[in-house]
């Protein structure tokens, strides 16, 4: 492996740990990523030349420290600061090659981004690029402003949390709850990120979707009593279960309906129906708790031989109700369709706003597929076109492309 690909791998795999542990150090966030930067850049000069370290990570975690040391010696640096800061020097003269792992601290990081100082819209797209590695760019076109809108904002929000002299650590637990909901937000786009990279479209490590996971087990073991924590696990536990059903032999794509359920794990299937059940007895239900239960029964599958349509209807409109999302809009209408009939289906999605469904891939698949149902072919190929477009999926666009031959 060359040193440029050796450095991306690392960056891309360890990019939250790594800014988490200096940010939380230095208090500051952005001074942190400036570090991290100039690592990666000191790495791409020296690998070629010295050969890979042992430990690329640690080699990049001592670099971006000293980094910080200097840019706090040639600039004024908060007093608040400085104590982290002569911390960060003894780390270096005790353990300069990280013989030991170092703290993760990415939910500390992402609770700290949630503070209610920053402004709530922010949150989430904070957390996405800080903790998570997402690029300006992407969050941008999450959230559906121009990249230049969102590079400030941020900008923004790390310099609030440097000047607000935030505590640099988790709040007391009675705080907690009021924060979860944007932490939960930014750890299931993670996992939604690394879901979409399988089966090699170039966006993210699926690695990224276990350390989501990960990160709402964390969550869990703070917050057993919170039910959209456990709802949020359920949830991803409940996807994870079919990942090795989401491709063919040869590569090609299975939607869900196709799968092959004796590939789906039992065991996290099993431990998503106990998380759920968790949940569902603290009495508090909200969003993910319900895409869990969507997933439920979209599970039972496996043991029934059969899709209840009618109780997925059922979820997909309480669904809607509490988070009137795109995705559970279309996600309703696909149910209807399924339950009752096609033109149903048709019928739902045709209430939707035209000026949000434009550049929403699955709207297209869906209504292609229904319209190919009823035999309007001319129109159901122009939207599997229009999803074709919006793929990044090459086994999603071989699927949608089959299918458009079939009208």
């Amino acid at each position: 492996m060359d040193a440029r690909r050796a450095a991306e791998l690392v960056i891309r795999n360890s990019y939250g740990r790594l800014v988490a542990y200096l940010a939380v150090r230095s208090h500051d966030v952005a001074a942190a990523e400036d570090a991290l930067g100039d690592a990666l850049v000191a790495a791409l000069k020296t690998w070629p030349i010295q050969g890979l370290p042992a430990n690329p990570e640690a080699w990049l975690l001592v670099t971006a420290r000293r980094r910080l040391l200097d840019a706090s010696r040639h600039s004024r640096v908060r007093a608040a600061a400085t104590p982290a800061l002569e911390q960060i020097a003894r780390d270096l003269q005790t353990a300069p090659d990280m013989e030991t792992p170092f703290p993760d601290e990415r939910l500390k990081l992402l609770f700290i981004c949630a503070h209610p100082t920053i402004d709530p819209a922010i949150r989430t797209p904070l957390m996405l690029q800080t903790v998570l590695g997402f690029t300006a760019a992407d969050i941008a076109a999450a959230f559906l402003v121009s990249s230049a809108t969102m590079g400030q904002r941020l900008v923004r929000a790390k310099s609030k949390i440097r000047d607000a002299g935030i505590p640099f650590e988790l709040p007391a637990i009675a705080r907690l709850p009021s924060r979860l909901e944007a932490v939960l937000e930014a750890i299931y786009a993670a996992y939604n990120r690394g879901w979409d990279s399988f089966g090699g479209a170039d966006v993210a490590p699926v690695a990224l979707a276990d350390e989501a996971i990960w990160l709402a087990r964390l969550c869990v073991e703070l917050l057993p009593q919170a039910a959209e924590a456990r709802g949020l696990l359920a949830l991803m536990l409940y996807c994870e279960a079919r990942h090795l059903a989401r491709r063919s032999p040869t590569g090609a794509y299975v939607p869900l309906s196709q799968q092959n359920t004796a590939l789906w794990s039992v065991p996290l299937l099993q431990e998503a129906e106990d998380q759920l059940l968790r949940a569902s007895r603290l009495k508090q239900l909200g969003r993910f708790q319900l895409e869990a239960a969507i997933q439920s029964v979209h599970a039972q599958r496996a043991s029934v031989g059969v899709t209840d349509w009618q109780a997925l209807v059922q979820l997909y409109s309480g669904l809607v109700q509490i988070a009137p999302t795109l995705g559970a809009w279309v996600g309703r209408a696909a149910a209807i369709a399924q339950a009752y009939s096609p033109t149903q289906g048709l019928e739902a999605l045709d209430n939707l706003p035209l000026n949000k469904i434009k550049t929403y891939q699955p709207y297209w698949a869906l209504r292609g597929h229904l319209l190919a149902e009823v035999q309007q072919c001319d129109e159901a190929r122009a939207c599997y076109s229009q999803a074709i477009e919006l793929s990044t999926d090459a086994a999603v666009r071989r699927f949608l492309t089959e299918q458009m031959a079939e009208c």
